[in-house]
């Protein structure tokens, strides 16, 4: 089978996820299209978080299956699927404040060059493959070079997000992109994730905020007590009717 864009690039199919005695998940189901926002929403305890960790392979799922491109596969460490292009930005960002922009972008991932047998950070491709990036994700800063400690809340979470997409990622899952941010920055992360939508990068969004989730998604899929409670194209729907749902009530 030849993958095209309208087909699902990513699929959970009847995820369950135990913890001991606790039920995290079960029986859960998502798919998201390349290009398409799907925001996802629940109370706290729904497992919104928990289906995003299995998705990233932060988590093993206790049954259930997950395909990409069509194809069945198997994380057992968020390596695996960040092979594949999966990418997750948690909501703690985990930047190292420290250390400029540049260097957080391609921590672990850092572009060489050889002399003799012998390699050697290459800091001027760095910078330059850094530079690229960010203009191509219209992030503003003063500099690749620019630490990440001096940033606003709203250009780090940028930076997380430029972090995730460096390396061709096909699919970014946000957890609550905004919840710390001023109001001021949080059209800025919402034009950003429009962004990686035309570039035709799959995202999904966890968001309590609703207009964080109509302002950017396509799709709209509410988690209640760890299954499916409801799901709508955003077009169909309603911000009361998605606030009964996280509440466990359907109009």
């Amino acid at each position: 089978m030849t993958f095209n864009s309208s087909d699902i690039i990513l699929e959970a199919r009847g995820v369950s996820k135990y913890f001991g005695t606790i039920t995290a998940l079960e029986n859960t189901n998502l798919n998201l299209r390349p290009g398409e926002v799907l925001g996802v929403v629940g109370d706290n305890g729904a497992g919104k978080s928990t289906l995003m960790k299995v998705l990233s392979g932060l988590f093993k799922q206790s049954a259930g299956s997950i395909f990409f491109e069509g194809k069945k596969v198997e994380f057992s460490s968020p390596r695996d699927s960040q092979n594949l292009g999966i990418e997750m930005v948690y909501q703690d960002l985990a930047l190292a404040e420290n250390l400029p922009i540049g260097d957080n972008i391609f921590l672990g991932r850092e572009p060489t060059r050889n002399f003799g047998p012998f390699k050697f950070l290459d800091h001027k491709k760095r910078k330059q493959l850094t530079e690229e990036h960010l203009s191509r994700l219209k992030i503003n800063v003063k500099s690749a070079d620019q630490r990440v400690e001096e940033l606003s809340g709203g250009q780090r979470q940028a930076v997380a997000i430029a972090r995730a997409t460096a390396f061709d990622a096909k699919i970014v899952i946000m957890d609550e992109p905004t919840a710390a941010l001023a109001v001021k920055e949080v059209g800025k992360v919402l034009d950003l994730i429009k962004g990686l939508k035309d570039l035709g990068v799959g995202v999904i969004v966890i968001s309590h905020r609703m207009d964080d989730i109509f302002t950017v998604s396509d799709r709209v899929m509410a988690l209640f007590q760890g299954t499916n409670f409801a799901e709508s194209q955003l077009r169909q729907t309603s911000r009361d009717e998605v606030i009964g749902w996280i509440m466990g009530k359907k109009i």
